[in-house]
């Protein structure tokens, strides 16, 4: 991340408060002015869109500071958690483009350390065995208004709380029957310092320990101790943890991490700050809501490119570009915020409009035969790849007899303001000829099949017609050339801004998926050069949006070209009122 002055992107960088307490560290010689962070994920599932800030924060910072950032998996709770979402997430955060180098650490390598440090506390009278269900430690929690009440068990001796522990490790005891909790102060107004659980006995296999263990620590204790042992200076994570903050200090106050510190001569303070999760309208963040879609079917997978998972933009066709300028317009902010996915649509947009060729594409053919065109003839006309960019150059793209157009070009009887074809109507073809709709034909079912027209061989460019003005303009394909592609059309996956809009009125998501969110076209017609299109590229179609070759259907041999966004932008027309 650049200073205030600096550009990236061809967007200014602006600051935000993370980063101004950085710089007051770096001026105070805070932790020796060193910048460490680390991104944390839980492999419980496919990285989303709405981790990108944490990212943008993460990295950025040790990037423009000169600093390091380490990806660590928080992976302690066994429940979900598995290698594949472990190997799907590093491979994501690479083609984001954040390095980590050798920094890939993860909290299960800890568990040794994380059951020492447990045993340190009892020993300092600071943790105690508790036999409590958890429908009674809730009960004796307390409320917002009143204190809790200490655990009957709270006073156990060292001795009995290192013997139970350590049976509670071999196995000995059942789910639920026992937990480890912090003694701390269960009067406290932060209920989180009320004695929280810090061990819990699980007996489900972990996907990198196997059946090692039985007993997991909580995430609010081994959070801020794999920062400290990483020597973490400024761990950053979502709001729903400021009231974590108290407990975070307390376990790093009073656990004794730094005889495994990986800077052990002068191990650091590590510091939590919160910004605000990133929410997006007709976007759902919930891991656990997700998953339903993919596992009930309502999307084709993780990947499925109406998914806000970063597979599923990849397979989109977003860039890691748009994807970083987007998460840095959006801004990083202590107080919760909802950014329109409009601001997401329109950073693509402003990136293909300067680099994407230029191509014709027939979504839904309606042939043409110009009737007064020379049989088997055929010419080359030729078009500019990018009006952005002089030096992308022209293509030729051959023009004969029989040609297709959109469907909705054409229109037997014409709406008030309709300028395209209509019987006896002219229109322009792109690059080419003016042409005059003189004959309709259709089936016995009364559907048309095709135009029969005639061309004004005076109005091509050079031509002594070639000014000649009429109303309307089509991209179109010759037909003999034309390549047969499928093109999906897609769209917001949910019909409301807030996905989540009735839940405590008991509306399920799915009650709000948008049931046009895919269009699947199977018989499109595109200009010979889109035939040879690689996996990974991406065009803007004329009229019709910018699309992208699938990567995952080109590995199988397929033509494939996803809609990324349209070419309307509504969030650009709505910043120039």
């Amino acid at each position: 991340m650049p200073d205030d002055k600096e550009e990236t992107g061809g967007r200014r960088a602006g600051s935000y408060f993370i980063r101004d307490i950085v710089l007051a560290d770096i001026a105070a010689g805070k932790n020796g002015g060193a910048v460490r962070t680390r991104f944390p994920p839980e492999p419980n599932g496919y990285a989303h869109i709405g981790h990108l800030k944490a990212l943008y924060v993460d990295f950025g910072l040790a990037e423009e500071f000169g600093g390091l950032c380490n990806l660590r998996f928080d992976d302690t709770n066994p429940e979900g958690e598995s290698i594949e979402f472990a190997e799907a997430i590093i491979d994501d955060i690479r083609w984001l483009g954040f390095d980590w180098g050798d920094r890939l650490f993860y909290a299960s390598d800890y568990f040794e350390l994380f059951y020492e440090f447990a045993q340190d506390l009892i020993r300092d009278g600071k943790a105690y065995i508790c036999d409590l269900s958890m429908e009674e430690t809730r009960k004796y929690r307390g409320t917002l208004t009143e204190p809790g009440i200490n655990s009957p068990w709270r006073d156990r001796s060292v001795e009995e709380n290192l013997e139970l522990f350590a049976k509670m490790r071999a196995g000995e005891f059942a789910e639920g029957e026992r937990v480890l909790r912090a003694k701390i102060n269960m009067a406290s107004g932060n209920i989180n310092m009320r004695d929280p659980v810090i061990y819990r006995i699980r007996r489900e296999e972990h996907y990198r320990s196997g059946n090692s263990w039985c007993i997991y620590p909580m995430y609010d204790y081994q959070h801020p101790l794999s920062d400290a042992i990483e020597g973490i200076t400024h761990s950053c994570c979502s709001l729903e943890y400021v009231d974590h903050n108290e407990l975070y200090r307390w376990f790093i106050d009073n656990v004794r991490w730094q005889r495994a510190s990986l800077q052990p001569d002068d191990p650091i303070i590590p510091s939590q700050y919160e910004f605000s999760r990133l929410n997006i309208t007709y976007t759902l963040m919930s891991k656990r809501k997700l998953k339903r879609l993919v596992t009930e079917g309502y999307v084709t997978g993780w990947d499925d490119p109406r998914m806000p998972t970063i597979r599923g933009l990849r397979r989109r066709g977003y860039t890691p570009a748009a994807l970083r300028d987007f998460v840095a317009r959006a801004g990083v902010a202590r107080g919760p915020t909802l950014v329109d996915v409009a601001l997401l649509e329109h950073c693509i947009r402003e990136e293909l409009n300067r680099s994407a060729v230029r191509a014709m594409a027939v979504l839904r053919p309606l042939k043409i035969v110009i009737t007064n065109y020379p049989a088997g003839e055929m010419e080359w006309v030729s078009l500019e790849n990018s009006p952005e960019d002089p030096a992308a150059g022209e293509r030729l793209v051959p023009f004969g007899r029989e040609l297709f157009i959109e469907q909705e070009d054409f229109m037997e009887v014409p709406a008030k303001g309709f300028h395209r074809l209509s019987p006896g109507g002219e229109i322009r073809l792109k690059g080419a000829y003016i042409i005059r709709c003189d004959e309709v034909r259709k089936n016995a079912a009364g559907e048309i099949t095709e135009l029969l027209c005639s061309y004004d061989p005076e109005t091509k460019t050079g031509g002594a017609n070639a000014g000649r003005k009429v109303r309307g303009t089509s991209h179109w394909v010759e037909a003999s050339h034309s390549v047969v592609a499928t093109v999906r059309l897609y769209d917001k996956l949910f019909k409301v801004a807030d996905p989540e809009e009735g839940a405590d009125e008991g509306v399920e998501v799915v009650e709000h998926l948008h049931p046009e969110s895919l269009i699947t076209l199977t018989d499109c017609r595109v200009e010979p050069m889109l035939g040879e299109a690689q996996g990974e590229e991406r065009f803007q179609f004329l009229r019709q949006g910018y699309f992208y070759v699938d990567h995952v259907d080109y590995l199988q041999g397929k033509l494939v070209f996803n809609r990324i966004v349209g070419l309307r932008d509504t969030w650009a027309r709505e910043q120039n009122r």
